[in-house]
C-alpha cells in the first residue's frame, strides 16, 4: 500500500514542492541549514499525497474516461483506495502543521497552512476551485507559496518579485497543462479556464500570464527570464499552430520538464553566487 500511495503522490512532479522549497532557501541567503529539514520532509510525500491523492478522490469520474491516467501523468484510483488516501493526507500532514504552528513565526505558519487549504480545495467541495472557471488557475498560486514561507521561516523577508513572479508561471502552466484534458472535463460538466476558452485562447491567456512572470523573473534574475519565455514561448507555438487537446498532450512532456530546467538555471547559478560570496 506504500508504494501505491508513492505513486499516487505522482514523484515525477515532487518537484514543483521540493524545487521551490530549496529555492526559497537560497533566495533567503542560504546555501544548506538544517532548520529547513522538516519543512523540506513535509513537501515530499506529505504534501503530494495531499495534492494529487485529495485529486484523485474527486476526480474518479473523469479519470475513468481518460486515457492518459494510471501512469507519471496521473493515478487511476480504486473506491477502496480512497479511505487509505484520506488516513495518509492526515497522518502525514496534521503534525507537520502542528509542529510548523509551534515552532515557526506566525506568518510563516499562515502562509504554510494557506499553501495546504488551497491545494486540499482545488479538488475538495465546497469551494472545488478546480470545477470553477478562471479560479482553477488562480489558485494554483499556491505552488509559489514556499518562495514566501520557507524566508519566513529562516527569519528572512521573501523576495517578492520572484514568489509573484512563480505565481503568474503557476497560472499559466495551469491552464495550458488543462487544454489536453478538455474533453473529458467538458464531457463530465466540469468547467475549466481551458475548456471555457478552448485550446487557442487558453494559449493566449497562458502567454499573458507567462508574460508576465518573464519580465518579473527579469527584474531578479535574466537567464531564468530567458529561459523561461523560451520554453513557454515552444510550448504556446505549439498550441498556436495545432490548437487540440490531443497537440497539449504531445507537449506535455515538455511542461513537466518545464520547471526542473527552469529551476536548474536557477539553481546553479544561486548556489554558485553563494558559494563565490557575489549573494549577501
Amino acid at each position: 500500500m506504500l508504494k501505491r500511495l508513492i505513486e499516487i503522490s505522482r514523484p515525477v512532479l515532487w518537484v514543483n514542492t521540493i524545487g521551490t522549497t530549496i529555492t526559497g532557501m537560497w533566495l533567503a541567503g542560504f546555501l544548506w541549514t538544517w532548520e529547513i529539514v522538516p519543512i523540506l520532509i513535509w513537501v515530499t510525500f506529505p504534501m503530494n499525497i495531499l495534492i494529487y491523492g485529495i485529486n484523485d478522490i474527486f476526480d474518479q469520474e473523469t479519470d475513468n474516461i481518460n486515457a492518459r491516467k494510471g501512469g507519471y501523468e496521473g493515478a487511476h484510483i480504486f473506491p477502496n483506495e480512497v479511505k487509505p488516501i484520506w488516513i495518509a493526507v492526515i497522518v502525514t500532514n496534521v503534525p507537520f502543521l502542528a509542529y510548523f504552528a509551534l515552532t515557526l513565526p506566525l506568518a510563516a505558519t499562515l502562509w504554510m497552512l494557506t499553501y495546504a487549504l488551497f491545494f486540499t480545495f482545488y479538488s475538495a467541495p465546497p469551494l472545488r476551485f478546480k470545477a470553477r472557471k478562471y479560479l482553477d488557475a488562480l489558485s494554483n498560486t499556491d505552488y509559489a507559496f514556499p518562495l514566501a514561507f520557507v524566508p519566513l521561516a529562516l527569519g528572512v523577508a521573501p523576495l517578492w518579485l520572484a514568489v509573484t513572479g512563480l505565481m503568474a508561471w503557476s497560472i499559466a502552466k495551469h491552464a495550458y497543462d488543462a487544454i489536453q484534458d478538455i474533453p473529458q472535463d467538458s464531457d463530465t460538466g466540469i468547467i475549466t479556464t481551458a475548456v471555457h476558452l478552448g485550446p487557442k485562447n487558453t494559449a493566449i491567456w497562458a502567454t499573458f500570464w507567462w508574460g508576465i512572470s518573464t519580465v518579473l523573473f527579469a527584474l531578479v534574475n535574466i537567464p531564468v527570464a530567458i529561459v523561461n519565455a523560451a520554453i513557454a514561448g515552444l510550448l504556446v507555438y505549439g498550441i498556436f499552430k495545432t490548437p487540440s487537446p490531443e497537440k497539449a498532450h504531445d507537449l506535455y512532456k515538455y511542461s513537466i520538464a518545464f520547471p526542473y530546467i527552469a529551476g536548474a538555471v536557477a539553481g546553479v547559478q544561486l548556489v554558485t553566487g553563494l558559494v563565490l560570496g557575489i549573494y549577501p
